[in-house]
């Protein structure tokens, strides 16, 4: 179900390309997440004074925010090589020792999804990272032995989804920690507009505020629905197939769109208001539990665990009590409905980014 969802902030196959285009390649085109730009700039600035490969960093954070994004930047910053790799891609140490020893100064390891490493991998990195060493084991039984290899000094960049995942020992090992969090409206409006200059797009800013206001808060659904919105002038609008038509994005085409793809103004979608729907009309509200709750709406339970209830939850929509999943008021109010006496009132206000 999520591979599908138009704002699912997992990066799809429909991506590829668009966001190959559309990513900033330097800290000062990078929009959005200031303190952590600020940091960066400073710790690769002060890397290139001495000569030096930059410390360890680990960026952590929800999809979508510009992990991978950061991670290319710094290699251009650093005028370095970059290694691209990501903890399911790795099976076993023997993977890691053959990319961390093929490695040369100064070059940049990328590792995407690093609490997903095993863990024979992940003991090996502790050595790589602290003395930029690996012991390759020779042979089998009592008479193996291993053998160090010194390595290069490298800069490792870590990304994860679930910074909790990772055991202190090898978080300790990384000189600087960034968290990036989710966009304000202000920021996304900012990303829409420089993505369509890129994609040579004249767009209205009744649009772009309308874009960004349901865009959750995350820079890769906002180029998502950019990219959707322009397909919809491009074939439905009022100026048919025209070149002016395609390249020229107006309000009514951002609603329309959005409305054609199901995505509302707080950026729920089918599947969000499905939920929401199910625990206000047929449980009142709630508490239900989360098995009860997927069987209403057709999902699986993990579906509706990891994919619509974050959302709903980090935005006040519904609330995760001991005995079930309730609605609160904003999410009766969402739906148009008068919610009863004692509903939950501590999310009635939305999160920034809602």
């Amino acid at each position: 179900m999520s591979d599908d969802r138009l704002v699912t902030p997992e990066f799809s196959q429909d991506d590829s390309a668009a966001e190959h285009a559309l990513r900033p390649k330097t800290l000062d085109d990078f929009i959005g997440q200031h303190r952590v730009r600020d940091q960066i700039d400073v710790l690769l600035s002060a890397a290139r004074s001495r000569g030096s490969a930059a410390d360890h960093i680990l960026l952590s954070g929800p999809p979508g925010l510009g992990k991978t994004t950061l991670a290319l930047i710094l290699a251009s910053e650093m005028q370095t090589p970059i290694r691209i790799t990501s903890g399911p891609a790795i099976t076993h140490a023997g993977d890691l020792a053959a990319i961390l020893s093929s490695l040369v100064e100064g070059e940049i390891l990328f590792l995407d999804e690093i609490h997903r490493l095993p863990r024979p991998a992940e003991e090996l990195l502790y050595l790589a990272m602290e003395d930029f060493r690996v012991d390759v084991v020779v042979g089998k039984g009592p008479g193996a032995t291993a053998i160090p290899l010194q390595l290069p000094r490298f800069t490792l960049v870590g990304a994860t989804t679930r910074a909790g995942l990772l055991p202190s020992p090898l978080r300790d090992r990384f000189g600087f920690t960034a968290h990036l969090d989710f966009y304000e409206s202000s920021e996304l409006a900012e990303v829409i507009r420089r993505s369509a200059a890129l994609l040579q797009l004249t767009i209205e800013e009744e649009a772009v505020l309308e874009v960004a206001g349901r865009s959750r808060g995350t820079p890769r659904i906002a180029n998502r629905l950019l990219r959707r919105v322009r397909d919809y002038a491009q074939v439905r609008s009022s100026g048919g197939a025209s070149a002016k038509a395609a390249n020229a994005l107006t309000h009514s085409d951002a609603m329309a769109a959005l409305e054609m793809y199901e995505v509302d103004e707080k950026g729920l979608d089918r599947l969000d208001r499905s939920v929401l729907t199910a625990l206000i009309e047929r449980f009142n509200g709630g508490p239900v539990g989360l098995s009860t709750l997927a069987i209403a709406v057709g999902e699986e339970t993990e579906t509706v665990e990891a994919v619509a209830e974050p959302f709903l939850v980090r935005n006040g929509f519904m609330a995760r009590t001991p005995r079930g999943r309730i609605a609160t008021e904003l999410g009766w109010r969402h739906l148009g409905r008068t919610p009863p006496a004692g509903v939950a009132t501590l999310f009635d206000t939305p999160a920034p980014n809602a």
